[in-house]
């Protein structure tokens, strides 16, 4: 597995990895395959990517493939749907035509479960010898990871519905006979277990973590090395990619990157750090690939650099327009993962705060791997901190957001599913349903959190609290999955509405209803606000990079179908040498960011870029 912060290389390290196992293993079938929802495989190795799986033309042992998360869905429910709904009709007071519908909703974090599910199969089924997975960015990587334990809770909350059952036709019958219900959750649970032992394998599975040298990711990196270590997954080295090797070429970031390489090396403990130079061309297909797999190198220690004279370089016209004049509320910052959306979003808020401070703003990042606090060189978390008299900071804790919308609705949601409080064998439903519906309700798919960030940050917004919030957001894939959530959050209210209308003289619960159709609302006016122009603005951030680009032209299209308004795209690490084609980008505006010097603090680099977006002179 290859993982570690967006933007680091980890697509093209895992492509090389994988044409090296290829050559290295020619009798053996090897699988390159990609769980980010916007994967690049295709724009690194110059060919078309599906999830059909394609042979490499001069490496017929290896195959690549990038997960539909989509199109497995379908398939999941082709196979297992029926069974699903009885699960669940045995498990509560409704029909199963009543709960059919459940299973056509787009739910939070179903692409993660399906590309968990897949990568199980294959493991269990061993129908190719090795694997390379090129994992999304580490936050998105981690949720991915910790679904095994949301799947263990919902397959034993499934195993109670199933054990009512059992109980119940044994009292009439006699005896009970297992059904295709108990095949079904024997499979699944055999599945799941031995998934779990293989990725916990440390002879079978290793992850790989690809880094740059830049304080941001060094930071990143010693948390996802933690975080698997909880998880019990084996990481086998670090692998800082984009080396300089030569001083003179640039000897700021050559600087920067001997000494935060030498803080790799104690951080890495045991395992190897590996460096890989940086590349006159982006290395783009098969030769270049293989040519660039052959540059890394393992090393031991690094020859510390003293810092070299600042320099910071000069305004390119345009500039941003002042946001906060023309009325805006809410400004969302997104790209490919690494290009600089933190820092970018970071100077957003303190031009505008120094421009505007009577204005309150806020910056918080809804980004499962936050890296604000280490963008302004201090420690943010859930509760809001001060950057400035008028700027505030907030990194959004999932956790916390979560257990406050169980304790608002998911406890007595699960109630009233499950049918408790109902004339029914008491017995029998408190035994096995609302307890087993409430370990359903204590987990929380992937995105729920997001969406819940989203109502939060509109409330910030209604209730005057704030004037301005600027969104620091995941990577592109993840990106646009956040920003379709209002639609799907209304689709499963709109479910739970239908279901309590036809059994309302059963359940009751007007209170409950009466808050979901409040929260129904709010998610309706969120959506309509984002597609407003004159509430929200789409800022986009690249670089001048071939995969970047891609990416960000298809996000672009999609930010469009959605409705979403795009006025500016940030060229991050602007140089003469390299520009970019205005013609790629024709209804947006290109600001330009040039590189900032590396071996000052944080705060500075923030101060600086703000001074370089605005034009407030």
């Amino acid at each position: 597995m290859f993982s570690g912060k967006g933007g680091v290389g980890k697509t093209t390290i895992s492509c090389c990895f994988a044409r090296y196992w290829a050559t290295k293993f020619p009798e053996e079938k090897i699988l390159l395959l990609s769980t980010d929802p916007a994967h690049s495989l295709g724009d690194i190795l110059l060919s078309k990517v599906t999830d059909d799986g394609s042979q490499v033309e001069d490496l017929p042992n290896l195959s690549v493939r990038a997960l539909d998360a989509e199109k497995l869905l379908v398939e999941f429910r082709a196979k297992y749907s029926r069974l699903l709904e009885l699960l669940v009709e045995r498990g509560s007071l409704a029909d199963g035509e009543d709960l059919a519908p459940v299973w056509d909703l787009n739910w939070p974090g179903l692409n993660e479960l399906m590309g968990l599910l897949e990568i199980q199969r294959l493991l269990s089924e061993k129908t190719v010898d090795r694997i390379v997975l090129d994992m999304a960015p580490s936050g998105h990587t981690l949720n991915l990871l910790q679904l095994e334990d949301f799947f263990d809770v919902i397959l034993n909350s499934f195993e109670l519905f199933q054990q009512k059952h059992r109980v119940i036709t044994e009292s009439f019958r006699g005896s009970y006979k297992p059904d295709e219900v108990d095949d079904f959750l024997e499979h699944m649970k055999s599945q799941l277990a031995e998934g779990r032992r293989l990725l916990q394998d440390e002879t079978f599975t290793g992850c790989l973590v690809v880094t740059i040298a830049e304080p941001m990711c060094l930071s990143e990196t010693e948390r996802f090395l933690d975080n698997l270590k909880t998880l019990n997954i084996h990481y086998t080295g670090i692998l800082i990619n984009r080396i300089i090797t030569d001083s003179d070429i640039n000897t700021d970031r050559y600087a920067e990157q001997q000494n935060l390489t030498d803080k790799f090396l104690k951080i890495a403990g045991n395992q190897p750090v590996f460096i890989v130079p940086q590349q006159a061309k982006e290395p783009l297909g098969s030769l270049a690939l293989d040519d660039l797999a052959r540059q890394i190198q393992k090393i031991d220690s690094v020859e510390l650099s003293t810092p070299p004279v600042i320099q910071w370089p000069s305004r390119i016209l345009p500039s941003f327009s002042d946001f906060v004049a023309e009325g805006c509320q809410l400004i969302i910052v997104g790209g490919k993962g690494g290009v600089g959306k933190t820092t970018v979003a970071g100077a957003l808020g303190w031009g505008l705060a120094n421009r505007h401070p009577q204005q309150k703003i806020r910056i918080i990042s809804i980004d499962p791997a936050h890296s604000l606090g280490d963008a302004f060189g201090q420690k943010l978390g859930h509760q809001a901190s001060s950057l400035a008299t008028n700027l505030t900071g907030q990194e959004i804790d999932a956790d916390e957001i979560l257990d406050q919308f169980r304790t608002d609705y998911l406890w007595e949601l699960a109630d009233m599913i499950s049918g408790e409080g109902t004339e029914t064998d008491s017995t029998i439903d408190i035994a096995y349903l609302p307890g087993a519906w409430r370990q359903i309700m204590s987990q929380a798919l992937p995105g729920i959190d997001e969406i819940l960030s989203l109502i939060t940050i509109m409330d910030l917004l209604d209730s005057n609290q704030q004037d301005l919030i600027i969104l620091d957001t995941a990577p592109t894939g993840h990106l646009l999955q956040f920003l379709a959530m209002p639609s799907a959050l209304g689709d499963w209210l709109s479910w739970i509405f239908k279901l309590w209308i036809k059994y309302q003289n059963v359940v009751g619960r007007l209170d409950l209803i009466g808050r979901l159709r409040n929260l129904r609302q709010q998610v309706v006016q969120a959506q309509k606000k984002l597609k407003n122009p004159k509430h929200t603005q789409f800022v986009g951030v690249i670089q001048a990079e071939d995969a970047i680009i891609s990416e960000h032209i298809r996000l672009t299209a999609s930010l469009k179908d959605m409705g979403i308004q795009q006025r500016y795209v940030v060229q991050n690490r602007y140089s003469q040498e390299i520009g970019i084609d205005p013609s790629l980008f024709p209804e947006q505006t290109i600001i330009r960011l040039p590189n900032l010097p590396r071996s000052v603090e944080p705060i500075a680099r923030i101060q600086a870029a703000a001074n370089l977006l605005f034009d407030f002179d």
